[in-house]
Formats: structure tokens, sequence, C-alpha cells
């Protein structure tokens, strides 16, 4: 035996050492992947070894906790299959687990080290940097509506005459009131006025009426008295039911006008196609759920993450927009991957080229939104691999002091 062997466990200890130093020193970190020492025999011609040599450091692409941070721009990969693609300041591309961003300056998503997130933006096919966006929604005028409605069957008839007064409920059997906007944006109530008729051929007869900021939708009455200041017949559409409570007509939209009063900034008038569709006429209370596609102006308001990977831009009218895509990146040999510090890797020869794909995408991970993937440290595994490595140390330099003591018999004898 001489010193060599155990000058090589104890640099390999050591070495060892180092490694579950660095896992434990990085339990904490966002993303972390902890590592694990080789160790091989050192050749020799002989029987006996020369000792040991560390043949590589490898690091565990196992998945660690998933933990909910409430961050809007944090984001975690949520499976083993994929890392974040981001671009340096020089164009440079790097792949990273950790998925703690920010808005730069410049309102790109950033990590800590200013690396860029790609992305698919909508168009594109090629990653780009991710953006968030500064500006407005623009309005849309309503052009589609629909209620569904179940008006009671136990309701009295309006007798056939009655003018429609919002301010008295006996004119009427029941109103819904809705909002629809014009093309700059601005709401208009819609009022639905409900009046039950007498039967007609075993079917039920509903008239519907409507009123547009307090003032009744119609045409001028060509024989008022007063045609300075005509009457107005009320727009009607009818709805009928049968025997079973089902809506029989209409069997398709109605279109409703609506002329916009916008004063000193007008807007376009509105042709409104609206849908009854689902309605019913069954004994119980009247109940309407409505739907639109109109929206007053929106300012972004923060994004979110699904998890199919799509950013979208949530605004304070209530609408989204679809910001892009996230773009996760695997290889065929993740050992390959070379680590160049805050945790981010770049490609190699040895990993191969990247794989891209979105996530969720031909087993690629999904993407949790307002949250972080922990450290896959294994605190407890890695306290006793140190106890391990420290008595491994202690047992090379054991042999030392035992070759030394030989040593100093063999000098000492006479």
């Amino acid at each position: 035996m001489g010193f060599g062997q155990g000058l090589s466990g104890l640099n390999a200890a050591s070495q060892n050492l180092d490694v579950i130093g660095n896992n434990i020193a990085n339990s904490s970190t966002v993303g972390y992947k902890s590592s694990n020492i080789q160790f091989a025999d050192v050749y020799a011609s002989s029987r006996v070894g020369l000792g040991v040599s560390v043949a590589g450091v490898n690091q565990r692409f196992t998945i660690g906790t998933v933990s909910i941070t409430g961050n809007q721009f944090d984001m975690a990969i949520d499976g083993e299959k994929g890392l974040f693609r981001l671009v340096d300041q020089s164009g440079a591309v790097v792949y990273s687990r950790n998925g703690q961003f920010s808005p730069d300056k410049n309102l790109f998503l950033t990590n800590s080290q200013g690396h860029r997130l790609t992305g698919y933006l909508p168009g594109s096919t090629d990653p780009q940097p991710i953006r968030i966006p500064t500006g407005n929604i623009a309005p849309k005028a309503t052009s589609n509506m629909s209620l569904r409605a179940n008006l009671d069957s136990n309701a009295k008839v309006v007798p056939a005459g009655t003018k429609v007064d919002p301010a008295n409920p006996d004119t009427y059997t029941s109103s819904f009131p809705y909002n629809v906007y014009d093309s700059l944006g601005n709401a208009h109530q819609v009022t639905q006025y409900f009046i039950k008729r007498d039967a007609v051929n075993g079917e039920s007869v509903w008239d519907v009426q409507y009123f547009m900021n307090g003032k009744v939708l119609g045409t001028p009455d060509p024989n008022s008295a007063d045609p300075a200041n005509p009457d107005i017949i009320p727009t009607t559409n009818t709805l009928t039911f049968n025997k079973a409570g089902e809506l029989v007509s209409p069997t398709g939209a109605v279109t409703l006008s609506l002329t916009v009063d916008g004063g000193n900034s007008p807007a376009e008038n509105l042709d409104i196609n609206l849908s009854y569709a689902g309605s019913t006429q069954l004994g119980g209370p009247f109940a309407a759920t409505p739907d639109q596609d109109g929206y007053k102006m929106g300012e972004y308001a923060s994004m979110s993450i699904a998890a199919d990977g799509s950013i979208v831009a949530n605004y304070t009218n209530g609408q989204t927009q679809t910001m892009g895509t996230l773009v996760l990146a695997d290889f065929y040999n993740m050992q390959g991957l070379q680590p160049l510090g805050g945790n981010v890797w770049s490609e190699t020869a040895t990993s191969g080229q990247p794989i891209l794909g979105r996530p969720g995408e031909n087993g690629m991970a999904v993407v949790r939104g307002q949250s972080v993937e922990e450290s896959n440290v294994d605190m407890g595994q890695e306290l006793v691999n140190m106890i391990i490595a420290q008595r491994t140390y202690q047992a090379n330099a054991q042999t030392i002091k035992t070759q030394d003591q030989v040593l100093q018999t063999l000098i000492t004898m006479r």
C-alpha cells in the first residue's frame, strides 16, 4: 500500500463533499437541479489498484415541488420534459428551469440575469422574446346577443292594446335590462319587456318590446294627430311556445336596429342579431341569462399563464388577448448540457440540438402560472451523503497515517 491510493481517496472524498455542499447551499434555489458525483478506479497493471478518480458530476433532472407564489409573472414547468428557452443580450440562447420572471424596462419578460423569455408570438413560427402589452384594447360594438329565458307559464295575460309603461308593472309581465355597446365603447341600456298574450291555436304567445336608455324603440306612427311629435309604434317580436314549454318561433335570430344618439361624438347605429334559442315557458319564476359580444375600451390589468403555455393579457373590461405561447426545449442527452451558473445551461455537441415544442404537446411538460418549481434537493439524503463522505475522508486519512507508521517502522529498523 502506498500513499497514492489514500491521497486519491482524500481528493475524491473532498470533491464529493463539495458537490454535496453545493446541493445543500442551493436547496432553496428555484429550479435548481441537484448533482451527484461518480467515481472510477484508477487503472493499474497489477491486481492492486492505484486508487480512485472522479469520473464525472451529473445532475438529476427530476422535477421539484411546484409551489404557488401568487406572482402573475412566475411560472413552473410541471413535468420532467422541458426547459424554458431564453436569449441573452447578445442573442445567445440558454435554457433554464427557473420560472421567476419580471418585466424589464422595455417590458420584456426576463430572469434575474436579464435573459429574455421566448415563445411563439401570434402569426410567427420562430421563437421571439415575449413582451408585456402597454396599449389599451379597442372597444367593440355589439353585433350579436342571446337571451335564454324562462317565462312563467302561470303569469296572467296582459290585455291586447295595453301600452307598455315601464313605471306600471301591470302593463307588462316581466322585464330584463342589459347593456350593449356602440362603436365608441359607450354602453346603452336596452330593456326587454315580455308581455303574455292570449294563446293561439294551442300555443302560448308572448310579445317582446324594447326600450333603450328609457325610450321605446320603434317607428313613428304616420297616423299620429301631431306629426311633429308622433306616437311610436313599438318594435315587437313574438315568441310562441308549444304545450311542452318549448320555443317554437322564432326559429332563428331576429334583428334589433338601434339608433345611437352620440351628441357631439356620434357613433355608428347598431344592428344586433338577437337570439332567444333555448328559452322556455315553464311553471316557475322568470329568469334570464344574457350574452353579447360587445365591450367598452379596456386597459391592460394583468397577465396569466395557461397549462398549454398560452400567455394571456387580461384587461379591465373583462376581455383577454393571447400575447403568445411559451416554447419549451428538450434534449436527447440532458446530461450533456453545459452549466453556465445563474441556473441556466447551454447546449453542446454532447447534448444535441434542442427539440422545441409547446407545453403539453408531444410529451412536453405543462406550465403552471403564478407558481415556481422548487429545488429537487432531498435535504435528508444529502445530510446522509455528507456523513458518508466525511467517514470516507476520515478512512482515507487513516490509510495515509498507517502508511506513515509503516515507513517509520522501516526507517528505525537496525
